[in-house]
């Protein structure tokens, strides 16, 4: 989908079009003054730009727009493998970073039309940034998800779990102390085949460690401490 030779075709057919040189673009810049503070920290570059992307839309009353924006550019950036390494690319032109952002608004479609998503692709684009992309739509949904009220519930396990092995574990996750009360669950079955066995289960930022290969690494400390 973004491969060089896409690249090249949407150069030649689109009007010369660069993408101005800032030291550093605001894409919250133009937004009325208004106090934000973001439901949760997230942490990194990625977790700046994404703290800022919600402070503008906040501002702009783009939130939820802005939100499904992100969540179908997160998508897209799952599906295509070549996507990730296009972005992070170094010698991009500025004509190469204005076609990518075209092309990043047409997959995306209607999602993308509010003006803080533009200025956000924009912003990445003209701060050598675009190859974080997927890491800010990760941290951006973290945002959200806090905003909503919601406690990420992420089970990693050897194999795919069946919806009824999920609801059990949602069920006796949300009455333990690690939810608080109002809140809600967003549940991910994640596969990590080194696992073994087990599951690992992490909610919000604590991490419960019940893997095969975590006891195993265990037993192999405890006889290599022993001999």
């Amino acid at each position: 989908m973004f491969s060089r030779q896409a690249i090249r075709s949407i150069r030649a057919a689109a009007p010369r079009r660069t993408l101005a040189r800032a030291p550093v673009r605001s894409f919250a810049a133009a937004a009325p003054a208004q106090e934000v503070k973001p439901p949760v920290a997230v942490y990194g570059l990625d977790g700046t730009y994404a703290t800022a992307l919600y402070t503008a839309a906040v501002k702009s009353s783009s939130l939820d727009p802005t939100a499904r924006a992100l969540s179908a550019l997160k998508d897209l950036c799952a599906k295509d493998p070549k996507l990730t390494t296009i972005l992070s690319t170094p010698t991009l032109s500025d004509s190469d970073k204005s076609a990518i952002v075209a092309e990043l608004q047409k997959n995306v479609g209607a999602a993308s039309a509010n003006e803080t998503v533009k200025n956000f692709l924009a912003t990445l684009a003209e701060n050598n940034r675009l190859g974080i992309l997927e890491g800010v739509c990760e941290k951006f949904g973290q945002i959200m998800s806090a905003s909503r009220g919601e406690v990420e519930l992420v089970v990693t396990s050897a194999q795919p779990l069946d919806n009824k092995t999920l609801s059990r574990l949602e069920t006796a996750v949300s009455k333990s102390q690690y939810v608080g009360q109002g809140k809600k669950l967003k549940v991910t079955n994640q596969v990590n085949p080194d696992i073994i066995g087990g599951l690992i289960v992490e909610i919000g930022d604590r991490t419960i460690d019940l893997s095969v290969s975590s006891k195993l690494a265990k037993m192999n400390k405890l006889l290599t401490d022993t001999l």
